[in-house]
């Protein structure tokens, strides 16, 4: 029998919430990962057994912390940590690595942070239904990307409740409601020249206040967050028509050609056009790509 199961989410064109890798793995005894650090949030759940987590803070001050199984960890990205598993009695987790625009928040609830990355439940019927929810999605891998981010929004439901009392986070009201606004203003305006001034202007906003409380909200600038809506839209348009490269970057907002592919390459690594290639869905009629 295998000791460990490893799948890479097939689909990354999730703005709220995205899953990019999980699984499930029985250790040997001192297996170590690290030091290393992850693009995105990675969070592990103990099924059995115990080991050790030795991660960077806030601060900047490294910890070394012990967890068991019934807890977990949270690795946040570009964090450098190393974890190992017992001599004697080695873990067995299982793990799911996301991102989104709704994670920061969570985790806040939750009461997570680079400085506290281990999960302590409050509730122990609520923390074994997540513990279900990631194991399903790790045992599911061929089910379609609608199916198992549906289960990862089951998950992250799941951590909040059962680690928390679901206070309300310290964002206030008005800055929730310019956060909601200035979101579905990018989402109706990206395929048009819009700026950061637009959408400050639009709020009625000083641009540096608005980049303040977007980054803090989202983690990610609104430039950023532009940029990532306009290439997913991209990769959607890319993989479901025919439609040039040309007419591609007009309709996500780029008028210049090159300035689009240069951004889509930063983002993917490889141009749109070899993008394509790799996974377009066939049929429809073609034009030039």
């Amino acid at each position: 029998m295998e000791n460990w199961i490893f799948s890479i989410f097939p689909n990354e064109t999730f703005v709220d919430l995205g899953l990019y890798q999980f699984g499930w793995e029985r250790c040997e005894p001192s297996h170590t990962f690290g030091p290393a650090a992850r693009k995105h949030y990675l969070f592990h759940y103990v099924l059995s057994g115990t080991g050790s987590l030795d991660y960077i803070d806030a601060a900047g001050k490294s910890h070394i912390c012990k967890i068991k199984s019934g807890q977990g960890f949270m690795l946040f990205p570009n964090q450098v940590t190393t974890y190992t598993a017992d001599r004697e009695l080695p873990w067995e987790y299982v793990w799911l690595e996301f991102d989104g625009l709704r994670v920061k928040e969570a985790l806040e609830i939750c009461g997570l942070g680079r400085s506290n990355p281990v999960y302590h439940a409050r509730f122990a019927d609520l923390r074994e239904q997540m513990k279900d929810e990631m194991l399903y999605i790790t045992r599911h891998r061929e089910e379609s990307p609608y199916h198992l981010i549906g289960h990862l929004y089951l998950f992250l439901d799941l951590l909040t409740r059962s680690s928390s009392d679901m206070n309300l986070s310290k964002t206030g009201k008005m800055q929730d409601f310019y956060l909601k606004e200035s979101i579905t203003f990018i989402e109706q305006n990206f395929q048009n020249d819009i700026s950061i001034e637009d959408i400050a202007a639009f709020l009625g906003l000083n641009r540096s206040y608005f980049g303040k409380i977007f980054k803090k909200a989202v983690g990610k600038t609104p430039q950023e967050f532009l940029i990532t809506y306009r290439m997913i839209k991209a990769c959607d348009l890319l993989k479901l028509t025919r439609l040039s490269i040309q007419d591609i970057s007009q309709a996500v907002g780029y008028t210049d050609q090159l300035h689009f592919s240069r951004a889509f390459k930063k983002q993917y690594g490889i141009p749109p056009r070899e993008w394509r290639k790799q996974n377009q869905v066939q049929g429809g009629e073609r034009k030039d790509i």
